[in-house]
Protein backbone atom coordinates (compact mmCIF):
# COMPACT_ATOMS: atom_id res chain seq x y z
CA UNK A 1 0.00 0.00 0.00
CA UNK A 2 1.28 3.83 -0.92
CA UNK A 3 2.30 5.28 2.03
CA UNK A 4 0.32 8.78 2.96
CA UNK A 5 3.04 11.16 2.34
CA UNK A 6 3.30 9.40 -0.97
CA UNK A 7 -0.18 10.10 -2.11
CA UNK A 8 -0.02 13.86 -0.87
CA UNK A 9 -1.23 16.32 -4.02
CA UNK A 10 -1.35 12.98 -6.45
CA UNK A 11 -5.17 13.83 -7.38
CA UNK A 12 -4.17 17.95 -7.56
CA UNK A 13 -2.06 16.96 -10.14
CA UNK A 14 -4.43 14.91 -11.42
CA UNK A 15 -6.80 17.78 -11.93
CA UNK A 16 -4.51 20.77 -11.83
CA UNK A 17 -1.32 19.72 -13.55
CA UNK A 18 1.90 18.96 -12.39
CA UNK A 19 2.88 22.55 -12.32
CA UNK A 20 -0.14 23.97 -10.68
CA UNK A 21 0.03 21.72 -7.93
CA UNK A 22 3.75 22.68 -7.31
CA UNK A 23 3.84 25.95 -8.27
CA UNK A 24 4.43 27.63 -5.18
CA UNK A 25 6.89 25.17 -3.51
CA UNK A 26 8.76 25.67 -6.78
CA UNK A 27 8.68 29.33 -6.55
CA UNK A 28 9.47 29.13 -3.23
CA UNK A 29 12.69 27.19 -3.00
CA UNK A 30 13.52 29.63 -6.21
CA UNK A 31 13.37 32.22 -3.74
CA UNK A 32 14.95 30.51 -0.98
CA UNK A 33 17.85 29.97 -2.97
CA UNK A 34 18.35 32.32 -5.10
CA UNK A 35 18.43 35.26 -2.00
CA UNK A 36 21.33 32.81 -0.73
CA UNK A 37 22.62 33.07 -4.26
CA UNK A 38 22.80 36.93 -4.17
CA UNK A 39 24.71 36.68 -1.12
CA UNK A 40 27.24 33.81 -2.11
CA UNK A 41 28.02 36.09 -5.43
CA UNK A 42 30.15 38.56 -3.77
CA UNK A 43 32.31 36.61 -1.80
CA UNK A 44 32.44 33.95 -4.48
CA UNK A 45 32.47 35.39 -7.41
CA UNK A 46 33.63 38.96 -6.75
CA UNK A 47 29.66 40.61 -7.63
CA UNK A 48 28.59 42.52 -5.10
CA UNK A 49 24.55 42.94 -5.51
CA UNK A 50 24.31 42.56 -2.09
CA UNK A 51 27.43 42.69 0.64
CA UNK A 52 26.68 41.41 4.25
CA UNK A 53 24.24 38.31 5.53
CA UNK A 54 20.70 38.22 6.47
CA UNK A 55 21.64 39.83 9.83
CA UNK A 56 22.79 43.12 8.14
CA UNK A 57 23.35 43.95 4.54
CA UNK A 58 23.44 46.62 1.59
CA UNK A 59 21.51 46.03 -1.56
CA UNK A 60 23.19 47.52 -4.49
CA UNK A 61 25.96 49.20 -2.54
CA UNK A 62 22.56 51.86 -1.57
CA UNK A 63 19.72 50.62 0.51
CA UNK A 64 20.01 49.08 4.06
CA UNK A 65 18.28 46.15 5.55
CA UNK A 66 18.79 44.92 9.09
CA UNK A 67 16.76 42.51 10.92
CA UNK A 68 14.11 43.89 12.95
CA UNK A 69 14.78 41.16 16.16
CA UNK A 70 18.42 42.07 16.01
CA UNK A 71 18.37 45.64 16.43
CA UNK A 72 15.95 45.24 19.39
CA UNK A 73 18.58 42.85 20.62
CA UNK A 74 21.33 45.41 20.37
CA UNK A 75 18.99 48.10 22.18
CA UNK A 76 18.13 46.00 24.65
CA UNK A 77 22.11 44.91 25.14
CA UNK A 78 22.83 48.66 25.92
CA UNK A 79 25.25 49.00 22.91
CA UNK A 80 26.13 52.33 21.61
CA UNK A 81 22.95 53.49 19.66
CA UNK A 82 23.32 51.61 16.21
CA UNK A 83 23.53 54.18 13.14
CA UNK A 84 21.11 55.75 11.66
CA UNK A 85 21.51 53.37 8.40
CA UNK A 86 21.09 50.20 10.59
CA UNK A 87 17.69 51.85 11.98
CA UNK A 88 16.67 52.85 8.58
CA UNK A 89 17.18 49.36 7.37
CA UNK A 90 15.60 47.82 9.96
CA UNK A 91 12.01 50.14 9.26
CA UNK A 92 12.37 49.16 5.42
CA UNK A 93 12.42 45.04 6.15
CA UNK A 94 9.71 45.72 8.79
CA UNK A 95 7.55 47.49 6.28
CA UNK A 96 8.33 44.50 3.69
CA UNK A 97 7.23 41.93 6.13
CA UNK A 98 4.13 43.58 7.59
CA UNK A 99 2.95 44.11 3.77
CA UNK A 100 3.52 40.37 2.64
CA UNK A 101 3.03 38.26 6.11
CA UNK A 102 5.75 38.13 8.84
CA UNK A 103 6.43 34.50 8.47
CA UNK A 104 7.05 34.39 4.68
CA UNK A 105 10.56 35.23 5.62
CA UNK A 106 10.68 31.56 7.32
CA UNK A 107 9.37 29.92 4.32
CA UNK A 108 10.74 32.26 1.55
CA UNK A 109 13.96 33.44 2.69
CA UNK A 110 15.20 31.33 5.35
CA UNK A 111 17.80 28.69 4.48
CA UNK A 112 16.67 26.81 7.56
CA UNK A 113 14.06 26.18 6.11
CA UNK A 114 15.41 23.86 3.44
CA UNK A 115 16.97 22.02 6.38
CA UNK A 116 13.78 21.38 8.37
CA UNK A 117 11.62 20.61 5.47
CA UNK A 118 14.50 18.15 4.26
CA UNK A 119 13.95 16.66 7.92
CA UNK A 120 10.58 16.65 7.61
CA UNK A 121 10.44 15.03 4.27
CA UNK A 122 12.84 12.74 5.78
CA UNK A 123 10.81 11.59 8.37
CA UNK A 124 7.20 11.26 6.56
CA UNK A 125 8.75 8.80 4.20
CA UNK A 126 10.85 7.01 7.01
CA UNK A 127 7.59 6.61 8.85
CA UNK A 128 9.13 7.84 12.15
CA UNK A 129 6.97 8.87 14.84
CA UNK A 130 8.17 11.98 16.91
CA UNK A 131 8.68 11.24 20.68
CA UNK A 132 8.77 14.83 21.83
CA UNK A 133 5.25 17.09 21.62
CA UNK A 134 6.04 20.72 22.11
CA UNK A 135 3.64 23.57 22.62
CA UNK A 136 4.25 26.28 19.38
CA UNK A 137 3.52 28.89 22.27
CA UNK A 138 7.14 27.36 23.49
CA UNK A 139 8.37 29.68 20.94
CA UNK A 140 7.27 32.98 22.07
CA UNK A 141 9.13 32.01 25.43
CA UNK A 142 12.12 31.20 23.47
CA UNK A 143 11.83 34.76 21.88
CA UNK A 144 11.05 36.63 25.55
CA UNK A 145 14.39 34.75 27.07
CA UNK A 146 16.18 35.39 23.88
CA UNK A 147 15.36 39.50 24.22
CA UNK A 148 15.80 38.65 28.47
CA UNK A 149 19.25 37.15 27.64
CA UNK A 150 20.26 40.61 25.65
CA UNK A 151 19.21 42.76 28.15
CA UNK A 152 20.89 40.74 31.27
CA UNK A 153 24.05 40.44 29.37
CA UNK A 154 24.82 43.07 27.34
CA UNK A 155 25.47 40.58 24.79
CA UNK A 156 23.94 39.52 21.75
CA UNK A 157 23.39 36.06 22.87
CA UNK A 158 21.08 34.75 20.93
CA UNK A 159 23.07 35.47 17.85
CA UNK A 160 26.12 32.28 19.36
CA UNK A 161 23.87 29.74 18.51
CA UNK A 162 21.54 31.49 15.90
CA UNK A 163 21.39 28.89 13.23
CA UNK A 164 20.43 31.23 10.69
CA UNK A 165 23.67 33.23 11.25
CA UNK A 166 25.86 30.13 11.17
CA UNK A 167 24.49 28.49 8.33
CA UNK A 168 25.06 32.11 7.01
CA UNK A 169 28.65 32.35 8.06
CA UNK A 170 29.30 29.36 6.96
CA UNK A 171 28.57 28.66 3.53
CA UNK A 172 30.99 31.69 3.23
CA UNK A 173 33.72 30.49 5.71
CA UNK A 174 33.42 26.81 6.07
CA UNK A 175 30.68 25.30 8.83
CA UNK A 176 33.27 24.32 11.18
CA UNK A 177 31.59 23.88 14.68
CA UNK A 178 28.08 25.22 12.81
CA UNK A 179 27.53 21.71 11.08
CA UNK A 180 26.78 20.74 14.81
CA UNK A 181 24.34 22.88 15.22
CA UNK A 182 22.25 22.58 11.46
CA UNK A 183 23.23 18.45 11.96
CA UNK A 184 21.58 18.89 15.39
CA UNK A 185 18.30 20.55 14.48
CA UNK A 186 18.10 18.21 11.08
CA UNK A 187 18.26 15.01 13.46
CA UNK A 188 15.93 17.09 15.84
CA UNK A 189 12.67 17.48 13.08
CA UNK A 190 13.80 13.77 11.65
CA UNK A 191 13.57 11.72 15.31
CA UNK A 192 12.45 13.92 18.21
CA UNK A 193 10.16 16.48 16.96
CA UNK A 194 7.48 17.04 14.19
CA UNK A 195 8.68 20.91 12.49
CA UNK A 196 10.27 20.99 16.27
CA UNK A 197 13.15 23.83 15.42
CA UNK A 198 10.53 26.29 12.84
CA UNK A 199 7.29 25.26 14.33
CA UNK A 200 7.82 25.40 17.78
CA UNK A 201 11.16 26.64 19.30
CA UNK A 202 12.49 28.94 16.44
CA UNK A 203 12.22 32.87 18.43
CA UNK A 204 12.95 34.49 14.57
CA UNK A 205 9.68 32.63 13.83
CA UNK A 206 8.03 34.08 16.74
CA UNK A 207 8.95 37.09 16.10
CA UNK A 208 7.92 37.69 12.46
CA UNK A 209 4.64 35.82 13.77
CA UNK A 210 4.19 38.79 15.62
CA UNK A 211 4.29 40.80 12.54
CA UNK A 212 2.62 38.97 10.65
CA UNK A 213 -0.75 39.11 12.46
CA UNK A 214 -1.62 43.02 10.61
CA UNK A 215 -0.71 41.77 7.02
CA UNK A 216 -2.58 42.17 4.44
CA UNK A 217 -1.48 39.44 2.40
CA UNK A 218 -3.23 36.35 3.39
CA UNK A 219 -4.08 32.97 2.81
CA UNK A 220 -8.01 32.97 1.50
CA UNK A 221 -10.72 29.92 1.32
CA UNK A 222 -13.41 31.96 -0.65
CA UNK A 223 -14.44 28.68 -2.33
CA UNK A 224 -13.99 26.56 1.11
CA UNK A 225 -17.59 24.64 0.46
CA UNK A 226 -15.79 22.98 -2.54
CA UNK A 227 -13.82 20.89 0.26
CA UNK A 228 -14.11 17.69 0.51
CA UNK A 229 -12.51 16.43 3.89
CA UNK A 230 -9.24 14.98 2.38
CA UNK A 231 -7.02 16.91 5.05
CA UNK A 232 -3.82 16.92 2.45
CA UNK A 233 -3.68 20.43 3.27
CA UNK A 234 -3.15 19.86 7.07
CA UNK A 235 -1.23 17.02 6.25
CA UNK A 236 1.30 19.36 4.29
CA UNK A 237 0.47 22.79 6.22
CA UNK A 238 4.11 23.78 8.66
CA UNK A 239 0.92 24.90 11.08
CA UNK A 240 -2.36 23.18 10.52
CA UNK A 241 -3.83 24.71 13.32
CA UNK A 242 -4.20 28.41 11.39
CA UNK A 243 -6.54 26.33 8.62
CA UNK A 244 -9.10 25.34 11.49
CA UNK A 245 -10.85 28.43 12.03
CA UNK A 246 -11.29 28.98 8.20
CA UNK A 247 -12.07 25.45 6.90
CA UNK A 248 -14.65 24.21 10.43
CA UNK A 249 -15.73 27.95 11.65
CA UNK A 250 -17.69 28.69 8.79
CA UNK A 251 -21.10 28.00 10.44
CA UNK A 252 -20.10 30.01 13.37
CA UNK A 253 -19.59 33.44 10.79
CA UNK A 254 -15.45 32.59 10.50
CA UNK A 255 -14.17 34.52 7.74
CA UNK A 256 -12.71 32.60 4.90
CA UNK A 257 -9.49 33.93 5.46
CA UNK A 258 -6.46 32.65 7.70
CA UNK A 259 -5.81 35.75 9.95
CA UNK A 260 -3.14 33.92 12.09
CA UNK A 261 0.10 35.15 11.86
CA UNK A 262 1.94 32.18 12.37
CA UNK A 263 0.80 31.19 8.91
CA UNK A 264 4.58 31.03 7.03
CA UNK A 265 2.28 31.81 3.80
CA UNK A 266 3.98 28.94 1.88
CA UNK A 267 1.28 28.06 -0.61
CA UNK A 268 1.20 24.35 -0.10
CA UNK A 269 -2.25 24.56 1.14
CA UNK A 270 -3.41 25.99 -2.43
CA UNK A 271 -0.23 23.59 -4.17
CA UNK A 272 -2.09 20.38 -2.89
CA UNK A 273 -5.99 21.24 -2.71
CA UNK A 274 -7.68 19.30 -6.03
CA UNK A 275 -10.94 21.06 -5.41
CA UNK A 276 -8.82 24.41 -5.38
CA UNK A 277 -10.22 26.06 -2.07
CA UNK A 278 -7.45 28.38 -0.95
CA UNK A 279 -6.08 31.08 -2.94
CA UNK A 280 -3.91 34.66 -1.81
CA UNK A 281 -5.88 37.19 -1.52
CA UNK A 282 -6.22 40.71 0.55
CA UNK A 283 -7.49 40.19 4.14
CA UNK A 284 -10.65 42.04 4.17
CA UNK A 285 -11.42 41.12 0.02
CA UNK A 286 -15.09 40.03 0.08
CA UNK A 287 -15.66 36.75 -0.77
CA UNK A 288 -16.48 35.26 -4.09
CA UNK A 289 -20.19 34.19 -4.07
CA UNK A 290 -20.44 30.49 -4.33
CA UNK A 291 -22.95 31.12 -7.06
CA UNK A 292 -20.02 32.70 -9.10
CA UNK A 293 -18.82 28.71 -9.27
CA UNK A 294 -20.03 25.73 -9.54
CA UNK A 295 -19.89 23.32 -6.34
CA UNK A 296 -17.74 20.51 -7.53
CA UNK A 297 -18.89 16.63 -6.42
CA UNK A 298 -17.51 15.50 -3.38
CA UNK A 299 -14.69 13.09 -3.47
CA UNK A 300 -16.16 9.56 -4.01
CA UNK A 301 -14.68 6.48 -1.38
Amino acid sequence: MMAVSQRIGREAIEKKGWWQAHRWLILRRTSQLSILGLFLLGPWAGIWIIKGNLSSSLLLQTLPMTDPLLLVQTLLAGAVLPASSAIIGAVIVLFFYLLVGGRVYCSWVCPMNLVTDGANWLRERLNIHPVLALSRHTRYWMLGLTLLLSLGTGTLAFELVNPVSILHRGLLFGLGFGWVVVTGIFLFDLLMSKRGWCSHLCPMGAFYGLVGRYSPLRVRADQRDRCDDCLECYIVCPEPHVLTPVLRNAAQGAPPVVLSGECTNCGRCIDVCAEEVFTFGHRSRSPVSPSQHPARPAKQS
